[in-house]
């Protein structure tokens, strides 16, 4: 090997060793009994890493002593920042350390220590690679070992599975306290995040998701602290109402989330027309089966062309949102209704074919008159992709593209 390329091999090895510089936040409010222990936890627990992490202690106006201590920790302790703020606000101390920030990789842990610190090395690595945009720790996956009571466990399933109903997301656990974002995640959404307190985390992963970044989760090792201040039911009446007004934001045009995308260079994950088509297909199975099940089950109650028409409505419901989601790769609800209200129109014309199908068998028995309505289905199968592609979501595909 020549002088030049062991030169030149050493400087890349020695890029390749560059440390990513990590700003661990603890937002903190009178945390005086545990904050200098919690401190010296994360201290110890980071030592080793192979980056360099440090801890910012986030003060939103405390009134006990909490504010003392972090600054003689800062004092004492080189890798460790204090910063105050006159207001109080975990997100709004969260947004403004994060922003001020010129770490590679921002970060926040909850001052209990909770969900188990040993996950932000794998969460550095995901971000610093380029692999994800967001990570985050999730109670929530079934490999995550948890141990809270069960009034908390129910609040925060119900919570998570509303979110994904209201706001079409995908993350499991919006409100563990474990999350990172890389900077130019950062530097792209929190301008754009209004929350300054317990939203704040679902604010940032809802635009993170609309605008198509990259979100990894990480099963969590989590373990509740019983002496917690927060108010689970007011936290959560106060999430409903920030979902409510990014519903708003997102229908009147209000939150940039092309720019957000094109900011982080993370350009869209639009299937292509081979996925398309098997996620079609998984889809259209799943509403056949739904359709049948539903037709046979009313069949027996009620008159064949009603239960005929109330099976494929709902069918076609369900197919809609089925292939708005995975065939199509709709990341936000916006234009979710309009999808809807032409995916009914598609569904007008399959209950038309279906309909002259039954008409067809007039008197032979419900088998034949469902063998027969299926052979219809499959018939309107490749009419129905045609139209969502070209017409249903036309929408989504352009702006996608």
């Amino acid at each position: 090997m020549t002088t030049q390329n062991r030169d030149e091999r050493t400087a890349v090895d020695g890029a390749r060793r560059t440390p990513t510089t990590v700003d661990l936040v603890v937002p903190v409010y009178n945390e005086q009994d545990q904050l200098a222990d919690t401190v010296c936890t994360l201290l110890g627990l980071t030592a080793e890493s192979a980056n360099e992490v440090t801890i910012v202690i986030a003060d939103n106006a405390s009134t006990d002593r909490t504010g003392r201590i972090g600054a003689d920790l800062a004092q004492l302790q080189q890798r460790v920042r204090y910063v105050r703020l006159d207001q109080k606000g975990r997100g709004r101390a969260l947004k403004q350390v994060w922003s001020a920030s010129r770490a590679d990789v921002v970060a926040y842990t909850d001052v209990d220590l909770a969900t188990d610190i040993r996950l932000l090395d794998p969460m550095v690595r995901v971000l610093a690679s380029g692999t994800a945009d967001v990570a985050i720790a999730s109670r929530l996956l079934s490999d995550s070992k948890v141990e809270r009571g069960p009034k908390r466990e129910v609040i925060s399933r119900c919570y998570n599975r509303i979110l994904k109903v209201g706001l079409d997301v995908g993350y499991s656990d919006a409100q563990c306290g474990f999350k990172a974002l890389s900077r130019r995640a950062a530097d792209a959404i929190l301008p754009h995040v209004r929350d300054v307190n317990w939203f704040f985390d679902t604010e940032v992963l809802t635009l993170a998701q609309w605008s198509g970044l990259r979100i990894h989760e990480f099963a969590a090792d989590w373990t509740d602290d019983p002496d917690s201040s927060v108010d689970v039911v007011a936290t959560a009446l106060e999430d409903l109402k920030g979902m409510a007004r990014m519903r708003r934001d997102l229908r009147h045009s209000a939150i940039p989330l092309e720019r957000i995308s094109a900011e982080v260079g993370r350009p869209a994950a639009v299937p292509n027309l081979g996925a398309q088509i098997i996620h079609f297909v998984d889809v259209g199975i799943v509403s056949t089966v739904t359709y049948s099940l539903g037709f046979l089950l009313l069949g027996m109650f009620m008159d064949v062309n009603l239960a005929n028409f109330i099976a494929l409505l709902l069918s076609a419901l369900l197919n809609t949102a089925l292939n708005r989601r995975h065939t199509f790769g709709a990341r936000n609800p916006s234009g979710k209704l309009a999808h809807h209200l032409k995916g009914l129109a598609v569904f007008a014309l399959c209950w038309l074919l279906t309909s002259a199908a039954i008409q067809m068998t007039t008197g032979l028995p419900t088998m034949a008159v469902l063998v027969a309505v299926s052979v219809a289905n499959v018939g309107a199968t490749v009419l129905r992709f045609a139209l969502q592609r070209i017409w249903v979501f036309a929408d989504t595909r352009r702006k996608e593209s």
